[in-house]
């Protein structure tokens, strides 16, 4: 009787293609006796069910509430359409209506592909490339969609008779699981040696743990002898190496012209993590979560090489996310092999990774004494991701592998754009009335290999989305290289030019849904971003909303003499500071003593002339004063280290109660507009305490704490109540400073905005270029 039935068509939104969604809806309205199909569409997953009317609710309740792990349900659109009878639910063909729906970022192996990996019963014992719905690379193979085989790269493969069988189940954990596979019918390893240049290649049988020929085999063997491996993952090659071993950890730095910027280690699992870092419940959940980002743990008390993270506080650990991975560190009755791998992208220094099968032979023939490599091609290139806990609160630093191309919800609808970033950590982001997708990590944009990966990240982030830019962010510095892509890819598009710190303000604003009339006390703090007056600016004070800002204070500007060369050389902003707060250059001062007499005098006729020097306010680059001036780090290899040394050093003491909260201050200037920050007062305190001794670890802490506190000094000159404090910028990747400035505005009442998903950096610059754009 069709009196008692009713029929409804549900239209589901976003991330419901290769996440499971079908066999999920399929099963709920098998267990509820409803009739109906399910079909995937460009929009998204489509389903007309029908059968009594609660159980039609309760199935409209599941899909909302209950879907399957990896699914993301942004929207259910349900309307009644008429009964059409019949018994029996049915999986439809994919269709295409011009819709957009959402692509899967790649996931971590699951818990059953794990228990299949390892059971020599099971047909997919050992293989390297098992995944299901649950897991497995999406992202990093699609070349468009809707998702299926045939847009993917595993269209290379033709599945076996057992796979298919499998892959058109709808009751199994591979139904239409694109990458499906097995030892029958899916990619196949190869190792080859860089000295003979002699591939192994995959040997299909019943046990190849120890089978001399096997690549995975000869890869461990490398690995033991103290080699460097080229590792293809799924979104790039790494490069690994022993972490216990001092000359090949040495070895690898120096080939990759690493200077000593820390390296990334990957673990098989927790206990070995637990073992080389401090890993607390909430870490715990971060290595094991879907995504398994590299996480910034203190360091345990297990030694490693000490060039795997020199004079670094931290140590960036993630957990074996690849069936691949899992192999190379071995099963059970496996022989023995290094239980912490350093696992570094594949690259040279400030290149993007490698990626393709011919490239990688080619970039990396100088740094990896072998290549265990495979037949699954990588469409799109993809970094790990890197998050850090400060105060058991999640702050990435880099969202790449496992994030992207998730979209964020705009608080407020803009027209369709594409936002550029900037020149650093670049990532750039597509946006179209409610969301916007951020593409993975870029990199840095100083060379044509960099652009030219920027030019491919932005063309697939259109491609997968579906939209069609019809104005241009970018960032207000003239010669950024993302700012001249912008002008050479317009045409007739509008360009919008975003202040730096505005977007970072607009950034965190957007990422905590504030709405398109809310302003916020923001203070951004960063190495560089291009003021209006061209002069860098870095210590920002605004109030801001997406559709502008008002600068309320500053740091008091400093010269910033031949630019990079003051960023390379931090001893150089700690003469550019003495010489402000009008303290002489005595050669008792560490970084006067470190500085060569012949520069001293260069630098001298520079300050005085302002020849080839630019005001700055930056807040980043009086951490690297400090730092120098406290005798910690004089020239730094790689971004900010001479700030995280500091904070390093300075944690050992934050919390000790011997340290006064007011033995270094700055000093406000509110007669004039905006209010200029002095750090002269710090800057004379600090040089008196390296002078009488004080340990440079009591010298950061109080410089942290000091900084702190005008955090909070400047939130109660300028926010009232009811006005939040938005923090934002690179500076704000320090969790001392994060986690004291935080701690301190909120025992004040005030209400707090820190980023949560995206990074604080420049990383985040392209989700506020597009909403400080959207509503100018």
């Amino acid at each position: 009787m069709t009196g008692a039935r009713a029929r409804r068509r549900l239209i589901i939104r976003g991330v419901v293609q290769g996440v499971g969604f079908r066999p999920f809806v399929y099963t709920t309205a098998a267990e509820l006796a409803l009739s109906g199909s399910v079909s995937n569409n460009s929009s998204g997953v489509i389903v007309e069910v029908e059968g009594a009317p609660a159980d039609l609710d309760e199935f409209a309740r599941r899909v909302r509430h209950s879907p399957p792990p990896l699914a993301v349900v942004e929207s259910v659109h349900e309307v009644a359409v008429t009964v059409c009878g019949g018994t029996g639910f049915h999986i439809a063909d994919t269709t295409r209506d011009g819709g957009r729906t959402l692509a899967s970022p790649d996931v971590a192996m699951c818990a059953d592909c794990a228990r299949e990996l390892c059971d020599p019963q099971n047909r997919r014992y050992r293989h390297p490339f098992i995944n299901c719905t649950n897991c497995g690379p999406r992202f990093t193979i699609i070349a468009g969609l809707p998702y299926d085989r045939g847009q993917t790269s595993m269209a290379d493969f033709a599945m076996c008779e057992h796979c298919a069988r499998e892959y058109a189940d709808p009751v199994d954990r591979r139904f239409h699981a694109q990458p499906i596979a097995c030892p029958d019918c899916g990619p196949t390893l190869e190792f080859v040696d860089s000295a003979t240049n002699v591939g192994v290649p995959q040997i299909i049988s019943d046990d190849v743990r120890c089978h001399p020929g096997d690549p995975l085999t000869a890869a461990k063997e490398l690995l033991r002898a103290g080699g460097i491996l080229a590792v293809k993952g799924i979104g790039g090659y790494h490069l690994a190496c022993d972490a216990g071993n001092e000359a090949a950890v040495a070895e690898l730095r120096r080939r990759k012209r690493r200077g000593d910027k820390p390296f990334a280690v990957m673990v098989a699992d927790l206990a070995a993590a637990r073992s080389i870092a401090d890993v607390d419940e909430t870490g715990a959940a971060l290595l094991t979560c879907p995504q398994r980002p590299i996480v910034l743990l203190a360091r345990g008390d297990r030694a490693l090489a000490e060039s795997v993270a020199p004079r670094n506080p931290d140590l960036g650990v993630m957990l074996a996310y690849t069936p691949l991975h899992v192999l190379l560190f071995g099963l059970p009755g496996d022989p023995p092999v290094p239980r912490v791998l350093v696992m570094t992208s594949g690259n040279l220094g400030g290149e993007p990774i490698c990626y393709d099968d011919a490239d990688a032979r080619e970039r990396l023939a100088d740094l990896a004494d072998g290549w265990l490599a495979h037949n699954r091609r990588i469409l799109v290139p993809c970094d790990d991701s890197v998050v850090r806990l400060v105060d058991g609160i999640e702050l990435p630093i880099r969202r790449s592998r496992g994030y992207a191309p998730m979209p964020l919800a705009l608080p407020v609808p803009v027209p369709p754009t594409v936002a550029v970033g900037g020149d650093l950590k670049n990532t750039c982001a597509v946006a179209d009335g409610r969301y916007a997708w951020l593409s993975q990590h870029i990199g840095d944009m100083d060379d044509l290999a960099t652009l030219r990966a920027f030019d491919a990240a932005e063309q697939h982030l259109e491609d997968l989305t579906g939209v069609r830019p019809a104005q241009l962010a970018v960032d207000a510095h003239p010669l950024y290289r993302s700012t001249a892509w912008a002008r050479q890819h317009a045409g007739d598009r509008p360009i919008r030019t975003v202040q730096h710190h505005h977007a970072h303000i607009a950034a965190v604003m957007g990422e905590h849904g504030l709405s398109e009339s809310a302003t916020v006390v923001g203070l951004a703090f960063d190495g560089t971003g291009f003021g209006p007056d061209g002069a860098v600016w870095g210590g920002e004070v605004l109030l801001a909303g997406y559709k502008g800002f008002r600068r309320l204070a500053h740091l008091k500007y400093v010269p910033l003499a031949g630019g990079d060369a003051s960023v390379q050389r931090p001893y150089r902003m700690a003469l550019a500071h003495l010489r402000a707060a009008g303290i002489e250059w005595s050669p008792s001062i560490a970084s006067v003593a470190v500085c060569p007499v012949n520069e001293r005098g260069v630098l001298s006729h520079q300050f005085e002339t302002g020849l080839g020097c630019v005001p700055t306010s930056s807040m980043g680059r009086l951490f690297d004063a400090v730092s120098s001036l406290a005798g910690v780090r004089h020239v730094a290899d790689y971004e900010a280290q001479a700030a995280i040394e500091l904070e390093g050093l300075s944690r050992d003491v934050a919390s000790d109660d011997a340290i006064d909260p007011h033995a270094y201050r700055f000093e406000l200037d509110h007669d004039i507009e905006p209010v200029v920050i002095d750090a002269a007062p710090i800057i004379a305190a600090v040089v008196a305490d390296s002078t009488r001794g004080v340990a440079p670890a009591v010298i950061g802490a109080r410089f942290h704490r000091a900084v702190a506190r005008l955090v909070l000094e400047l939130a109660l000159a300028y926010a009232s109540e009811s006005t939040t404090v938005a923090l934002s910028g690179g500076v704000f990747q320090n969790a001392l400073l994060l986690s004291q400035s935080r701690t301190l505005l909120r025992e004040n009442g005030f209400h707090v905005l820190c980023h949560r998903r995206l990074p604080p950096n420049d990383g985040g610059l392209a989700f506020g270029q597009i909403l400080a754009a959207g509503a100018g």
